[in-house]
């Protein structure tokens, strides 16, 4: 038995309680389909002043999405644990799709990563043509993008505790949402600054 096999037993027999299992349950749940960190990204991008923010995190849940569920859960076709581990019970329904890597920890530090990024090191803004100012959070942003990666740990955690990942599964798709996060917002940085450039050229042309 490796030690993902091992971990995961530890956790159910040691960890999982009559109090503990509803609530990781519907923690994990929440994860579901990504509904509701999508959701969540709509009202990003439907607010004015966050808009920015929401189509970063829009950039990074898309790319984790395209590149777990099209390509990599199929490339590496890894059953789920409850199907292979001796003794495992799993708490909720069966999965339709492959284990590896954890598309609920991947979708959900693709958000949660991208609001930190910005956290960290700025909002992208144009000042001029080809010149991009990052511009700081303020206190009440940041500290929701904390909750942010706090909620994106425990969902990440609650997928071991119900019996669907192993721990590589979500070491897999939190390493992968936190690369997407950072790879949109680098994306939107050169993309918003060869539009201020394009914009320009046809301004002076005109």
């Amino acid at each position: 038995m490796g030690w993902d096999a091992g971990f995961l037993l530890y956790l159910q027999n040691n960890i999982r309680s009559d109090v503990l299992n509803p609530v990781m349950t519907f923690i994990t749940h929440t994860g579901d389909k990504g509904i509701a960190l999508i959701a969540l990204v709509l009202i990003l991008l439907l607010i004015p002043k966050m808009r920015r923010v929401g189509i970063i995190a829009a950039i990074s849940i898309a790319f984790e999405a395209i590149i777990t569920n099209i390509f990599i859960k199929n490339m590496v076709a890894r059953t789920r644990p409850y199907e292979t581990v001796d003794g495992l019970v799993n708490l909720i329904e069966k999965q339709k799709d492959y284990s590896f890597p954890s598309g609920h920890s991947g979708a959900a530090f693709a958000v949660a990563g991208a609001l930190i990024v910005i956290a960290l090191l700025g909002l992208p803004v144009v000042v001029e043509a080809g010149k991009i100012k990052r511009t700081k959070m303020n206190l009440t942003y940041k500290l929701f993008a904390v909750l942010m990666i706090i909620y994106a740990v425990i969902l990440a955690f609650s997928r071991m505790y119900v019996g669907v990942h192993y721990p590589t599964d979500i070491i897999g798709g939190t390493l992968l949402g936190a690369a997407t996060s950072f790879i949109a917002y680098f994306a939107y940085h050169v993309a918003i600054r060869k539009i201020s450039v394009r914009k320009a050229a046809k301004t002076e042309n005109a």
